[in-house]
């Protein structure tokens, strides 16, 4: 094997480290942050003082990592769990010390026949793993969204609405 790039992505240990699709790194490290790297330019990163406002600083500590490329996957040494839109960062999922203790790993249900199933219409599965010998399977519920088709009749309708109140209000007006 030969080195290809070496860069200072944390200040002390690196916990976890995943990679992800688009050469893309994500690291979490003992210092309190996880980032997404592209070779050695970080992309963005997670602080807790940021996501979580009213946690002190130091209160918690990412532990393991995981780039599904859709989702970003965490767990902290608190037994902490949540879920990220990777490109984003912004939280969709999070379960307050959801183990007793550290969590040792995350990993993301594969996009196989089995792990469909295991979704069961659900957007995302992602299990984690602690030192309290427990494995747990937190399910991100699909988001909402209105059709395409929807919305565009939507959007039509509000148009003729407009034009149909301004020939009200000023007559003579088309």
């Amino acid at each position: 094997m030969k080195k290809t790039l070496e860069f200072k992505a944390h200040d002390g240990e690196i916990e976890d480290i995943a990679l992800g699709p688009d050469n893309k790194v994500v690291t979490a490290g003992r210092d309190f942050q996880c980032c997404v790297w592209q070779q050695d330019q970080l992309v963005t990163g997670l602080h807790w003082n940021e996501n979580l406002p009213g946690i002190p600083e130091k209160a918690y500590r990412y532990q393991a990592c995981r780039d599904s490329g859709t989702f970003l996957g965490l767990g902290t040494v608190t037994g902490s769990v949540a879920i990220h839109i990777a490109f984003s960062l912004q939280r969709l999922y999070y379960v307050k010390e959801a183990h007793g203790i550290v969590v040792t790993d995350v990993a993301f249900v594969p996009e196989s026949q089995c792990g469909r199933e295991l979704l069961a219409g659900n957007e995302a599965a992602l299990l984690s793993v602690a030192v309290d010998s427990r494995c747990k399977l937190h399910l991100l519920p699909s988001r909402r969204s209105l059709p395409v088709w929807l919305l565009l009749l939507l959007c039509a309708g509000l148009i003729v609405a407009a034009i149909l109140l301004l020939q009200f209000a000023f007559p003579g007006f088309l």
